[in-house]
């Protein structure tokens, strides 16, 4: 049975109090000892909070729970037609089959093999947005790098101009609103469905492009792509592409930044990476343990089903809250401390099973080169003085900006 009390202290319905999003892990403290499966009566949905639990909810529970167009219209939410339609053809809230072979396509763009013959290509963008900032001395390192190196990054792999990135960041942000955030915000709703316009447009004209202009990338790859000798529709294709995107850009520049914050804030760790720049590896999967960039995802329940001692019905909502689990104390020792080198790091930050973040080797890679380049390029590396400011965005978590200031050097 769901428990009745209204424990709105419990709520994850807190995390939109900025001194709660600023620091959402006390929260998932409690909530994991007091009752690792809650029903939050706030959000309508059951909250897992355990690795184990997590990991039970990610491996067998629904992905199918995005709304349909008429549901929308049904509940008075019509104006959210147009991303509904989008949505329900992404693979993200798919289940097998049709989410395995769709996922089939996209990841062959992220394939490990792939990732790597990418390294140089990516130390050399990460090279020339720091000497961009060198001699200046300081640097919002969200806005001139963690934003654009991924953004440019992906453009490349989808195979549109990367001078398009800006926009490209600017649309991905947006739509992260509807993929991160519990509430309906009419105010930024607004915003988010004309970038959703914009994106159609500019997606569609770069699929119809391919038969007059074709480029390289997983746009001309998923025109070129059937499943079961069928061709993937036009709308499938751009639907694919756009959280692709979002999830190759998001997912990135919030390792990025929360990863460096993290960093800033434990100067004998960062002083340990920059001086051993060989734990490199070891250090990024602690830091997505750490400081999760995707803190927890829906899924719905497929049966009838108990779940740490409660009774889940068919098509309950759940939340699993990944970086809950990542913190949790019966699966990884002292889980408030940051190890750079912790051993037996199998955290949750990209997932798991079946909806496990293809884009993971590139993200890590990216990760890889964008840290130990700041470390050794950026001399004195601190942060600004100044609060530190969360993007109002629940599930993805990232910074709205990261000032740090550096000795200046001069670029030859």
């Amino acid at each position: 049975m769901k428990s009745r009390t209204l424990n709105k202290d419990l709520s994850l319905w807190r995390l939109m109090e900025p001194e709660v999003l600023a620091d959402p892990y006390p929260l998932y403290q409690r909530l994991r000892e007091h009752d690792p499966v809650f029903w939050d009566p706030f959000l309508h949905a059951w909250v897992v909070t355990s690795y184990a639990d997590v990991l039970t909810v990610l491996h067998h529970y629904s992905a199918q729970r995005t709304p349909t167009p008429e549901h929308l219209a049904s509940i008075g939410l019509s104006a959210l037609e147009p991303l509904a339609t989008v949505m329900v053809r992404q693979m993200l809230f798919m289940d097998a089959p049709v989410h395995t072979r769709l996922r089939a396509l996209c990841s062959a763009a992220f394939t490990t093999g792939r990732v790597a013959q990418m390294r140089e290509h990516i130390q050399d963008i990460t090279n020339r947005l720091l000497d961009a900032v060198l001699p200046v001395g300081r640097m919002d390192v969200i806005a001139d790098f963690a934003n654009p190196l991924p953004a440019i990054v992906t453009a490349e792999l989808l195979g549109v101009p990367t001078a398009d990135h800006t926009m490209l960041k600017s649309w991905s942000a947006d739509f992260a609103e509807m993929l991160g955030n519990f509430q309906h915000n009419p105010d930024r709703a607004s915003r988010v469905l004309d970038s959703l316009q914009e994106m159609l447009k500019y997606f569609r004209s770069a699929v119809r492009a391919q038969t007059h202009a074709p480029r390289g990338g997983l746009v001309r790859n998923l025109t070129l792509a059937e499943l079961d000798g069928a061709r993937l529709s036009e709308d499938e294709i751009i639907a694919n592409i756009i959280v692709t995107m979002v999830g190759g850009q998001e997912t990135t520049t919030n390792l990025i930044g929360n990863g460096l914050l993290t960093l800033l804030n434990n100067s004998s760790e960062l002083a340990q990476l920059r001086d051993d720049p060989a734990i490199i590896e070891e250090a990024v999967e602690e830091l997505l343990r750490f400081e999760s960039p995707s803190q927890h995802t829906a899924r719905l329940v497929p049966e009838d089903t108990v779940l740490g001692n409660k009774k889940l019905r068919r098509h309950d909502a759940v939340i699993a809250v990944m970086a809950a689990g990542n913190r949790d104390p019966a699966r990884f020792l002292e889980p408030d401390r940051l190890l750079l080198t912790r051993t037996d790091n199998r955290h949750l930050a990209f997932g798991w099973a079946a909806h496990f973040c293809f884009g993971a080797p590139l993200a890590r890679l990216e990760a890889q080169i964008a840290f130990a380049t700041l470390l050794r390029r950026l001399p004195c590396l601190s942060r600004e003085d100044g609060p530190v400011v969360w993007r109002e965005n629940l599930g993805l978590r990232g910074l709205k900006s990261l000032g740090v200031r550096f000795t200046p050097a001069v670029v030859h």
